[in-house]
This record gives structure tokens, sequence and C-alpha cells, in this order.
């Protein structure tokens, strides 16, 4: 089967792109597979693929180069296919509309994946005959706005399927989309195994990563943090990762006299060795579309303290058993995790040892296989039954294109 990935950058940093990597590298094994980016902007991607996935790209920024088309006029030109609501809309113009187009019009595969919402609708209008249409959800349905979630509405009956992370966002799409024959199910984020030993649970470390962002709440870790400083003096907090909020977070610890026990430690990658290093990881969140950070610690035999944000920690954690939820936003209820675990070896590496186990259940391959039963489900209905799906999906298309045209006119004309 060959199996072809539509990606923004594959050569940046992200959970996407390691998502989609890791989930291409274990397709390879057995399928014919390749990796599309829109953009390329520099000479490698940081995350390395496996030797048989091939990457290209359809638009050049690397400055310098031969190659370069951050001067083509199409590139200074908006965009009209892909969504304007769409937050990465900025990034895209007439010439990334054109090679899309192209490149969709023209793949030789028998499954095309698409890996944000602008380019699910690349894939869903453009994709020539033949190919499954497969969109991923990697946030979810309650994060977009109003006008991008009506344009996925028009649009999102042309796929064959749509994927999100949790359980609770496929959920939402079923009970609030409209998308007839579409196949919504939920695929967890791929984690491989990491090639370090477990942690051990003797060091005295708590570790966090993830973006230096508002969402990521390491303003209420560092304070819960000053919690457990007073009660346990000899653990230290490391948080992993950079953004932002770097110089407020510092502040923040300079304030509360916690420069001797929490660290901010910058980006790591890898960072299985760092999570390695600790005995227990914190997630702050007030929400996460899936929790990749989550899976990486368990996968590295550490039990998490997280807030029981939407939509992942809930579907990842089995409370009291291989981690701990706790209330969001309730620095109390942080610290009180937090102190649980450092206060308790035997609860401590008893939940460890569950993490470690429960976790491989996010392994690429068990999840590269769901993949797989998707795509033949979906290829055994092709024929009839995939054309007069596909027919239904244009219709809805165009109804709600004339719907959307009549709302905005009315709209205007009361205001």
């Amino acid at each position: 089967m060959q199996i072809s990935f539509l990606i923004h950058n594959a050569y940046g940093i992200g959970g996407t792109i390691r998502t989609t990597y890791n989930l291409a590298n274990t397709l390879a094994e057995q399928h014919d597979v390749e990796v599309v980016s829109v953009f390329r902007h520099r000479e490698e991607p940081v995350f390395a693929p496996d030797p048989r996935v091939r990457v290209r790209h359809l638009v050049d920024l690397r400055k310098g180069t031969p190659g370069y088309e951050g001067e083509h006029p199409d590139y200074h030109r908006s965009a009209t296919v892909f969504p304007r609501a769409e937050g990465r809309y900025a990034q895209y113009s007439a010439l990334t509309d054109r090679r899309i187009a192209e490149h969709l019009g023209s793949v030789e595969a028998d499954v095309v994946v698409g890996t944000r919402p602008g380019l699910n609708v690349h894939l869903a209008r453009e994709t020539r005959r033949g190919p499954l249409r497969i969109g991923q959800e990697h946030l979810t349905l309650d994060t977009h706005s109003p006008a991008l979630v009506r344009q996925l509405r028009s649009v999102y009956p042309r796929l064959d399927a749509l994927t999100t992370t949790t359980e609770a966002d496929a959920r939402a799409y079923r009970e609030r989309m409209r998308l007839p024959g579409v196949r919504i199910a939920a695929m967890p984020n791929p984690v491989p195994a990491p090639g370090v030993a477990p942690a051990d649970g003797d060091q005295k470390w708590v570790v966090a990563a993830g973006r230096l962002a508002p969402v990521k709440r390491y303003d209420l870790l560092i304070k819960a943090f000053d919690k457990v400083r007073a009660e346990r003096p000899d653990w230290r907090l490391r948080i992993y990762g950079g953004g932002k909020q770097k110089d407020k977070l510092r502040r923040l610890i300079d304030q509360l006299g916690l420069y001797n026990h929490v660290f901010l430690m910058g980006p790591a990658n890898p960072i299985e060795p760092e999570w390695a290093k600790g005995s227990v990881a914190a997630v702050t969140s007030t929400f996460e579309s899936f929790g990749m950070t989550i899976v990486e610690a368990m996968r590295c035999g550490l039990p998490v303290v997280a807030t029981d944000c939407p939509h992942g920690p809930g579907e990842i954690i089995d409370n009291g058993v291989d981690g701990r939820l706790v209330e969001v936003g309730n620095v109390d209820a942080i610290a009180g995790g937090l102190l649980e675990l450092i206060n308790d070896d035997e609860l401590r590496r008893r939940m460890a040892a569950r993490a470690l186990s429960e976790s491989a259940r996010f392994d690429p391959a068990r999840i590269a296989e769901r993949y797989e039963t998707l795509f033949g489900s979906l290829t055994a209905r092709s024929g009839r039954v995939g054309l007069l799906h596909r027919a239904r999906g244009s219709l809805l298309d165009g109804a709600y294109a004339v719907r959307n045209v009549f709302t905005s006119q009315a709209k205007g004309t009361i205001a």
C-alpha cells in the first residue's frame, strides 16, 4: 500500500511533526510511505525519518539556496483555498494553493493523510479520484472558531475518514458535525519506546517538559513546588522547553526564592534521557488535545501528576493506578499530588511500574495496526458505495457553501 502524508512543515519541531514521523516510520516497515511537507526552511529534518520514508517539499524557503521561493510573486498573494479562519493562514499563499493542488491532483498513493484542518480542506477538495482521503485532527473541535467549523462542516463530507487523538473529541465530531458516511475514529498519538533504561525512581527530581506557553500553566507548577519545597527541600524541579514565557517564569522563580530548587533547562532533543533522570513527572495544563509528554514520561517509567483538563490526561492516566489526576488550576491540588508520590516511595515505585506497562498501548506498532485496519475497512467499501459517498460529499459542500453565502449576506444586511 502507498501512503502519503501531507504536513505543514516536516522540517520543524512540534508534536504533530514528531507524531507523523513516528507513524510514518512504523508504517514504512510494511508499506511505501512518503511525507510531503508544504514548506522547507532548513536542510535536514529535526526528527530523523526512517531511511525507507521519502521526504519532499512543495515550497522552498531556504534563503541563499538556488531553489528559494520566498520572493516568488505568488508567495505574496493571499491563499484562496486554505481556510482564512485557520491559525496558519498567514503562512499560506497563492503559491501554496497551486503547489498543493498540483500535488494532490497527481499523487500516486492509495491513501492520502492530511495533518491539520487547512490541509484537510485541500485534501478533501483536490485529491484526485482513487486514493482514500484521511483527515487528522491534532487539536480538537472545541479549539476551532465558528467560521472554521462552518467551513470544515461543508468540506469534510468529502473525506473518507477523520481521526482524532481522543475519544472525547471523536464524540464531539460525531455529535456536532454532520458528516454522513465519514468514519470518525479516535487514534492516539504513537510514542515509541525510549532508547534509555527506565527511571529507577530514586532520583529526587520532578520533571516537566513542553512549550513555555500560557496554556501549560508552569506558573502554577512553580507555585506548587514552592509548597513542595517547604515540606521536602531535598527535591528539585526541572522544566524543559522554550517559549515566550521564559523571562516571566524566571522572575517568578526568583520572587519565590526557588533559584536553587526550580531550573528552566531549555529545549532538549531527545527528551527521553531527561525524563529518565527524574522520578515524578508533572503536567499542569489547562488544555491538552492529547498529552504527548504524559505518554513520553510514562514510557520512561515515571508516574505523572497531571491536571484533569480536556481532553487527553483522563484518557491516558488511570487515576491512582499509574498516575494522579488533580483539579485544573488548583495550586494546592498540584502540590498535594506531587507530595503524595514524593513522600511514599512504595506508592511511587508501584505507579511507575504500572505507568511503564500501561503506556505500551501507545507503541507505534499498535497504533499503526489500528490505522491499517481503518485503511483496510475503507478500501473494502470502495467502488459503488465509495462513489456515492464522494458524490454526496460534493453535494453537501455546495449546499453548505450556498447557505454560508446567504448567511453572510443576511448578517451584512442586518449590520
